[in-house]
């Protein structure tokens, strides 16, 4: 049985997870600003020099940018205390400049596992482990099995 931390966790996880489907960036950074703490913690090799919610912000903007169908399935959320974790299957249409790579129009799916540690119902940290491997091996940018 779930605490009340621990629903509430899933609700606001559900929430962001619902503006990220959304497709839309300015959704996205409005979500981020209301669930996200400004100084959250994001461990994950991310572009860029921003930290915190601009970190956040700036992943989007590139991923949407890159594949502006992207979408992420949740395949399993764990609550836990603070903390809730999430399996998640992203697959997305490389229509944009990604990695310096020009659009190719390959689809790619790859997937992703994220911790996420919640302080006063916000998100405060962030774990991310992305099978970029599998994101680059479809679009062609290391060898293996391209589409």
């Amino acid at each position: 049985m779930s605490t009340e931390q621990e629903t509430r966790n899933k609700a606001t996880f559900g929430r962001f997870h619902d503006a990220t489907n959304a497709g839309n960036l300015d959704t996205i950074a409005k979500t981020i600003d209301e669930v996200v703490a400004p100084d959250a913690l994001f461990h994950a090799p991310v572009p860029g020099e921003e930290a915190g919610v601009e970190a956040l912000k700036g992943v989007w903007a590139v991923l949407l940018r890159a594949f502006p169908d992207i979408h992420v399935t949740v395949e399993d959320v764990i609550a836990e205390g603070d903390k809730l974790v999430s399996r998640q299957t992203v697959t997305g249409t490389h229509l944009g400049e990604y990695r310096g790579l020009p659009p190719t129009g390959r689809s790619v799916t790859y997937d992703e596992i994220f911790i996420v540690r919640f302080d006063g119902g916000r998100v405060a940290e962030i774990w991310g482990v992305v099978d970029v491997c599998a994101q680059l091996r479809q679009l062609g940018m290391i060898p293996g099995n391209a589409p």
